[in-house]
């Protein structure tokens, strides 16, 4: 009689259970039964604790499957459905057997299991605003709210600061870092060491060793590299160089018929274009280039109003901060009355401990005399077990002996039949024809031909066909040989066309520069100014705050020392700095012709949206 020692293996053969049963075509109290049977085959000594897991997964079937179904849904979108029993059983003891078997069993159970699967699944349903919002809906649809809330959700948050930290264990072995486990212990009271410390002694301080002088910034972090000029001017260079070494590029015959069908569409549109203007039709470039410097001038002024928006997002900042300044002063003096006000709530919770401890301490007395009951119980219901397992042997013995027989029989007939059919198939058989290929075989049908007549059609249709295929390799050749000639035109032709729009390019390439650089300048407008000059005047004034409070900046980190500036500084310089750095790159871009203005129109808007979301949150 062997003892399971793994919890794990108690849940695994719940799981298994919960597989094989069909609700359609079986009952509880068969399941049961079978899964009695399949207990005592595995030498399980009690098998209560199996069979009343699995009744209750059965009978709380519905309230379990709504939290289940939702793991999967959200938080287990990637874990195995054929595991889905196995959370069934987890939920339904965490829910209604955590009671019974304590931190330290259910501790023992989940651990025994896959450490990844239960962290993700307990830290789903053991989240407070899980268990408070929705799962307590749903349940509640099928049973009285009341009950739902006072007897399975209300001790589930209550469990729910020691499960956290399981959770948190389950998280350090999925890192690799080992944990201390705190086991719950009965707390013994002491008495009170009432004996004065010695004073310590003053420790000697340390000197402030002194730090060596930084070295001072290099004058070449200021200055545009080297390497990016010579880049330049190495592209520059290439580019001169390709226009005039027209280098031809080995195409295929779509390729090459594609792209001259492509020039040869081009040519037709501009000898339309030009035969238009001989019949008095207008050229639009001219409106085409107002209408450009129109959207150029109407995108100007929008950055000029985003620029706008972000300095007051800017100004409200220091507004805010500010504000905040004010309001410190304050907090201190309400943290100091909530100081006195926790002393005098530790005095009495300190009090109350001792009181519970008491109490603690005369149940476990009882629980203990209810033990030594149980053990004698449990060892007859053992030597009861031992019985029946040996009637049960015995008649397992005689019924494999007959069918051992049985099959021996079964086997010898078999031998006999293969003999006998061998032997026939041992006689000798002889089968002689002859056949004459010059006559028919006598059918009466109508084309009806000797096998030598067959064999002469044959021959002749093979050099027919022979024939004719060396007629349509020929003509094959021949198209192929003018389909050649025809790629060689079209490659003659693209290589024109290439040359032309290479030098088109080249000098639309020298106008954008010399346009890039008439053009170049800040971008200034008078209510950008007056909002800068409010800026600086807040910072100023916010700085004189700071220095009467005596608040001084730390380093990065939110310790209790941090004042407000420092840490609102910290979140909103990278951002500022980030949006200044996105509008000079937008407004170069839209110089240069590498950006369209509609495309320019949308990323200012998001930047924007993302300032104004930026100083709400502040205010």
């Amino acid at each position: 009689m062997v003892k399971m020692a793994s919890p794990g293996k108690h849940i695994e053969i719940v799981v298994q259970q919960l597989n094989k049963f069909n609700p359609e075509n079986e009952s509880v109290e068969h399941l049961l039964d079978e899964s009695a049977k399949v207990l005592q085959t595995l030498n399980v000594t009690d098998g209560a604790f199996e069979l009343e897991t699995l009744a209750g997964c059965i009978e709380y079937k519905p309230l379990l499957d709504i939290v289940v179904n939702a793991f999967f849904v959200r938080d287990g979108k990637h874990c195995l459905f054929s595991e889905r029993n196995l959370y069934v059983v987890i939920c339904y003891l965490a829910t209604f057997q955590l009671e019974e078997l304590g931190l330290q069993q259910f501790s023992r159970i989940v651990k025994s299991l896959d450490i990844a699967k239960m962290h993700k699944f307990l830290r789903f349903f053991f989240s407070v605003l899980n268990l408070s919002t929705w799962i307590k809906d749903e349940w509640s649809q099928i049973y009285d709210s009341l009950y739902v809330k006072e007897n399975w959700i209300d001790p589930l948050l209550g469990w729910q600061p020691k499960i956290e930290q399981l959770i948190k264990q389950l998280a350090d072995k999925l890192a690799n870092r080992v944990t201390t486990v705190k086991t719950s212990t009965v707390t013994k009271p002491k008495e009170f060491d009432l004996t004065t410390p010695k004073p310590r002694a003053i420790t000697i301080p340390e000197p402030i060793p002194l730090q060596e002088k930084h070295r001072p910034v290099p004058q070449s972090t200021y200055k545009p590299p080297k390497e990016k000029q010579h880049l330049q001017e190495i592209k520059y260079r290439n580019r001169r160089r390709a226009e005039i070494n027209n280098v031809p590029i080995k195409l295929n015959a779509t390729a090459i018929l594609r792209e001259g069908a492509h020039y040869q569409r081009k040519m037709e549109q501009e000898l339309s274009r030009i035969e238009s203007l001989l019949r008095g039709a207008h050229d639009p470039s001219e409106f085409l280039e107002w209408q450009k410097q129109m959207r150029e001038k109407d995108l100007e002024q929008q950055l000029a109003e985003i620029e706008c928006r972000r300095l007051q997002g800017k100004l409200s900042h220091e507004e805010a901060v500010l504000a905040r300044q004010n309001v410190i002063q304050e907090n201190k003096k309400k943290a100091e009355l909530k100081r006195e006000e926790t002393a005098e709530l530790m005095h009495q919770y300190a009090e109350k401990r001792l009181q519970e401890a008491k109490e603690m301490r005369e149940l476990v007395e009882q629980v203990v005399e209810g033990h030594k009951n149980v053990k004698q119980a449990r060892m007859k219901l053992q030597k009861y077990k031992r019985q029946i397992v040996q009637e049960v042997s015995e008649e397992s013995r005689e019924l494999l002996r007959q069918a051992l027989e049985e099959e021996e029989e079964k086997i010898r007939k078999r031998y006999e039949l293969i003999q006998q059919i061998r032997a026939i198939e041992s006689l000798p058989f002889f089968r002689n024809k002859f056949v004459d290929l010059t006559q028919t075989a006598g059918y009466g049908f109508s084309g009806e031909m000797s096998i030598v007549e067959l064999r002469e059609r044959l021959a002749l249709l093979k050099e027919a066909q022979k024939k004719a295929e060396e007629e349509k390799r020929d003509q094959i050749i021949h198209e192929k040989q003018a389909k050649e000639q025809q790629l060689l035109d079209k490659l003659e032709q693209i290589s024109l066309f290439r040359a032309a729009l290479g030098r088109a390019a080249a000098l639309k390439q020298e106008e954008k520069k010399i346009k890039s650089r008439l053009t170049e300048g800040p971008m200034k407008d008078e209510r950008v100014l007056d909002l800068q000059k409010k800026i600086i005047e807040k910072t100023m004034e916010r700085k004189k705050q700071a220095e009467i409070l005596k608040i001084t900046p730390q380093k990065d980190g939110a310790g209790p020392g941090r004042s407000w500036e420092s840490y609102e500084n910290s979140l909103q310089e990278p951002h500022w700095k980030e949006m200044e750095e996105s509008r000079e790159q937008q407004f170069k871009m839209l110089q240069n012709g590498l950006m369209s203005r509609e495309t320019a129109q949308k990323m200012a808007a998001y930047q924007a949206a993302r300032i104004g979301a930026t100083s709400c949150i502040l205010r």
